[in-house]
């Protein structure tokens, strides 16, 4: 396998990337000059060493003191002025992005990892579970928000999230996103305003 090749592989491997896209970015790179292409190296590299996952939520951050490495916490779950009632659960570090920017909902996230198919226990084993279960005891939480796409995978995850908290028996309330949001679509890609009443009109 030649470097061209082998480089459109890699690119390929990346969310909603095809082969025409993976072709594209090649060929972009090698037209790049070599300066370029080595702050794009370092760059990559200061990604991988320098980002860490926050204990609490698992949303990747860097950290402000990298040498000494003693931030385990991130921005958000760190903050003091965050609703530390309110726990917010999603499926991906982008959909915690969304409901961020609405700029409308001030509770702590924690960030799943993926979603299941038809609860099949490979895909259950990989998600965070157990580590949501531990946060939810080891905190007084108010309501459960399952934020979690409204595809047909969310769905089932949704319905394993809802199980798995209910076997605690706690007194916080479990509520879900107001159906506003469009069947099949990705917490990603929906607009601020369609977020911001799926959150308000949440039950």
């Amino acid at each position: 396998m030649d470097s061209i090749e082998k480089l459109i592989n890699l690119f390929r491997k990346f969310p909603t990337v095809g082969p025409r896209t993976a072709h594209r970015f090649v060929f972009y790179l090698i037209n790049q000059p070599k300066e370029k292409i080595d702050e794009l190296i370092s760059a990559l590299s200061e990604l991988k060493n320098n980002i860490k996952l926050c204990q609490f939520c698992f949303l990747p951050f860097e950290p402000l003191d990298t040498a000494q490495g003693k931030d385990d916490l991130c921005p958000i779950c760190k903050n003091p002025a965050r609703n530390k009632d309110l726990l917010c659960v999603v499926e991906k570090e982008n959909d915690l992005i969304s409901i961020e920017n609405t700029k409308k909902y001030n509770g702590l996230y924690f960030i799943l990892g993926g979603t299941v198919q038809a609860l099949r226990s490979e895909d259950i084993s990989k998600l965070r579970i157990d580590d949501l279960k531990k946060r939810i005891r080891n905190n007084k939480f108010s309501e459960i928000i399952i934020a979690i796409n409204p595809t047909v995978e969310g769905k089932a995850t949704s319905m394993l999230i809802e199980r798995e908290l209910k076997s605690l028996q706690g007194s916080w309330k479990i509520t879900h996103l107001a159906q506003g949001l469009p069947v099949g679509g990705e917490l990603e890609y929906t607009d601020e305003e369609t977020l911001e009443s799926a959150f308000e009109g949440r039950k």
